[in-house]
């Protein structure tokens, strides 16, 4: 949620800011509700005023021995007017809410203009691509002609944009995701976590995904309570660990790694990425967050991608990083970089982290806190990416790392999670 004051204070070059982005600012209707919020405001604060200005009058006659009944009168009136105002005040409060819930961060003044995924702007680039003596299959026909991978079956199970994996690439999938936390946790200094992967709507809205996108979640509800969520990302639950919190300022920066699965409705996305594992409704990610201090929040976000790119340098998968363009970045995020990694059976780079800088746009919406130098409350700035997605870093390895012959090679830093397995081979029948 962006910061009522600044929105009060600086509204044109917030709306114009938002302008980058495709949106259009509501200003008339946020002056209209906050001019009557101002007049509510001032009409409350003017009976409060009266009412002890009364309470003095009615002591000071009744010291002297005069008749205060009709100033008693008076008084006994505005009590209930004070609470109807109050009552006028939430409703015009709770509208201005859920306005600001529906507008996005403010994109930072780094980020590059363009109103769509083709304004992005390459980073660097690291790694090439391999060059093969044959012509390179997709995650698919590998995945099934080693018959470890049957979408059928998991169409069959669940539905459509669904996988079932067996073998040495169920275990492959699970050993991604080991070597990722182990590096993140050894290596980059973040704490793992087990997180629920049910939440509350309280949690959802904390981190941007309520109440704009709910058509993208599965929501399930229940009889006699809240209904709760499925999490698109364990983004979710991680970040929520602050909210409503004030953390000592010594115990900053808080990094936090959690291995989870995901669910999304990819509500909007059917018949885009169909074929295959790179856009489904239950996949396996491995998230990195930190809450950190307003003043080093970009330079957290440096160091956050970094840890990302080290689990792809690691695997020896050629990836570029892309800053996304004012258009293309996410509702909550002030500024992302995409790593898109290397697909030779697509011939392009598809993305496989987003490694976001949210500022106090999470924080404030959750109000999480920390002390700052002077004893202060101060809203905290939260970050986030994956590092990496484990079911796209799959589909990475089956086809930067395929043979001819349909095998697929081991890439070395995932041998020793897989027992020592170097090639995998066509299952027996």
């Amino acid at each position: 949620m962006l910061d009522i004051q600044l929105l009060r204070t600086d509204l044109v070059r917030v709306a114009q800011r938002l302008s980058a982005r495709g949106m259009a600012f509501p200003i008339e209707e946020f002056q209209r509700l906050e001019a009557a919020r101002k007049d509510v405001q001032t009409r409350t604060q003017e009976l409060q005023n009266r009412r002890n200005a009364l309470s003095r009058q009615i002591g000071e006659a009744k010291r002297k021995g005069e008749d205060a009944r009709a100033i008693m009168t008076e008084a006994a009136a505005l009590p209930e007017e004070v609470k109807r105002l109050e009552a006028e005040l939430e409703q015009v409060q709770a509208r201005l809410d859920d306005l600001l819930l529906g507008i996005p961060n403010v994109p930072h003044e780094s980020v590059p203009t363009g109103s769509s995924a083709d304004g992005n702007v390459e980073v660097r680039r690291v790694g090439e691509p391999r060059r093969f003596d044959f012509v390179p299959k997709d995650h698919v026909d590998i995945g099934e002609g080693l018959g470890l991978i049957d979408f059928a079956m998991a169409t069959k199970i669940s539905g459509a944009r669904f996988t079932l994996m067996s073998g040495a690439i169920a275990r492959l999938h699970r050993a991604i995701a080991q070597f990722m936390l182990d590096v993140h946790t050894g290596e980059h200094g973040y704490t793992e976590v087990y997180v629920p992967y049910l939440v509350n709507a309280a949690s959802m809205r904390g981190t941007g995904q309520l109440p704009k996108f709910e058509e993208d979640l599965f929501g399930v509800p229940r009889k006699e309570s809240e209904k709760l969520y499925l999490i698109p990302t364990a983004e979710v639950p991680v970040t929520n660990i602050v909210r409503d919190e004030i953390v000592a300022a010594d115990r900053l920066p808080l990094k936090f790694v959690c291995h989870s699965p995901c669910f999304r409705s990819e509500a909007g996305t059917y018949g885009k990425d169909t074929r295959g594992m790179i856009r489904q409704h239950q996949f396996d990610k491995v998230e990195i967050v930190q809450m950190v201090r307003p003043g080093v929040s970009y330079e957290a976000l440096e160091q956050l991608t970094a840890h990302a790119e080290t689990i792809l340098r690691r695997l020896e998968l050629p990836y570029r990083v892309m800053a996304l363009c004012t258009g293309d970045t996410g509702f909550s995020s002030a500024k992302t970089y995409d790593l898109e990694v290397w697909l030779p059976g697509q011939n392009a780079y598809r993305e496989i982290s987003s490694c976001s800088n949210f500022e106090a746009f999470q924080a404030r919406r959750m109000q999480a806190r920390f002390r700052n130098d002077k004893g202060r409350p101060e809203l905290l700035h939260t970050l986030n990416g994956s590092g990496l997605a484990v079911g796209r870093t799959l589909v990475a390895i089956l086809e930067n790392c395929q043979r001819a012959d349909g095998s697929v090679e081991v890439p070395a830093a995932l041998q020793p999670y897989m027992g020592g397995i170097t090639l995998i081979g066509k299952a027996a029948r």
